[in-house]
């Protein structure tokens, strides 16, 4: 077996990557920046340069590769649209996979995302989905529907510095999962052969609300912290604003994901038969509480050792 990791620098494929590694596979790295992505060479993994807007880059990479784990997506703060990565480039990925006779092919979707057409990044991967199923391969897809290592930035973060932390109401509640987590159920998926050409939803034990979230982050900190609703209405506006200019239109099309998140519908997923057919455990997951209480346990406790001192908050007059 020969692994090919496509977005392996991302918060995911790094973790996927590291997993493949430990379970003793032998793993390829797609990557754009070599210099950027010099820890996965000290972890073991070879590096190839390419990337999924360059198609003749992707036929080079595959020299060799017997399998795929694609976890690429366009970023928020990059340059490049959504339309040129997660469709393109995923089309022209699977089409040189096919070409290249891959054995297992591991895509990296998004849960409900049929239920999204006006929303960019999930009409692509939902599209993407439909395109992958037309071909031959013996394909697996996986639908998470959110990371607990993106909610440091949202409210951990803000907690710790002070600052307001901006909400967008109550709405759609979030069964995140740590990524750590999900990389086993990528890396199982390349040998279980009952998940063969099917699609499994990857959600955590628990369905969470922003403010859920938010509590829980100040009992663990022992801190207090401003909220503030973000009306959906502004988000659009915000949105029209950045269409107009080229460098934000991928943070544009990132942001319809409020859509999703303003729906009503839950992120949220039944996970006994998934579990079951990965030959995983829901009591081997990490949870948000334990997850929450390491990382601040790790932070307070460096910024003790500091003797970091919180900023008083000024008066604006």
């Amino acid at each position: 077996m020969s692994l090919l990791i496509v977005g392996a620098t991302g918060t995911l494929g790094r973790q996927i990557t590291r997993h493949a590694i430990d379970r003793g596979l032998k793993v390829k790295c797609l990557v754009r920046y070599p210099k950027k992505a010099g820890f996965l060479r000290e972890w073991g993994a070879d590096l190839v340069v390419g990337n999924l807007t360059n198609p003749e880059s992707i036929d080079d990479a595959l020299e060799g590769v017997t399998e795929i784990i694609d976890a690429a997506t366009t970023r928020a703060t990059g340059s490049l649209r959504i339309k040129d990565v997660d469709w393109l480039g995923k089309v022209a990925l699977i089409q040189a996979a096919e070409r290249a006779k891959i054995q297992r092919f591991v895509f990296f979707s998004i849960l409900n995302a049929e239920k999204y057409p006006n929303v960019p990044l999930m009409d692509i991967k939902y599209c993407t989905e439909k395109f992958l199923a037309s071909t031959d391969l013996n394909y697996t897809i996986l639908k998470p529907c959110g990371f607990y290592q993106n909610l440091i930035g949202e409210y951990a973060i803000p907690i710790l510095e002070n600052q307001t932390i901006w909400i967008g109401g109550e709405s759609s509640p979030i069964a995140y999962m740590n990524t750590q987590d999900i990389a086993k159920f990528a890396v199982r998926a390349l040998t279980v052969k009952e998940t063969e050409r099917k699609s499994f939803a990857i959600a955590g034990p628990k369905a969470w609300q922003p403010s859920e979230i938010i509590k829980l982050c100040e009992r663990m900190s022992g801190r207090t912290r401003r909220t503030a609703n973000m009306p959906l209405g502004l988000l659009r506006f915000a949105r029209k604003v950045a269409l107009g200019f080229e460098w934000g239109w991928s943070f544009a099309e990132r942001m319809t994901y409020a859509e999703v998140l303003a729906s009503g519908i839950p992120l949220d997923a039944d996970m006994a038969e998934t579990y079951k057919t990965f030959d995983l455990q829901e009591e081997d997951m990490t949870t948000l509480e334990s997850y929450m209480q390491e990382y601040f346990s790790r932070i307070l406790k460096k910024l003790k050792e500091l003797d970091y001192k919180e900023p008083k908050i000024k008066a604006p007059f």
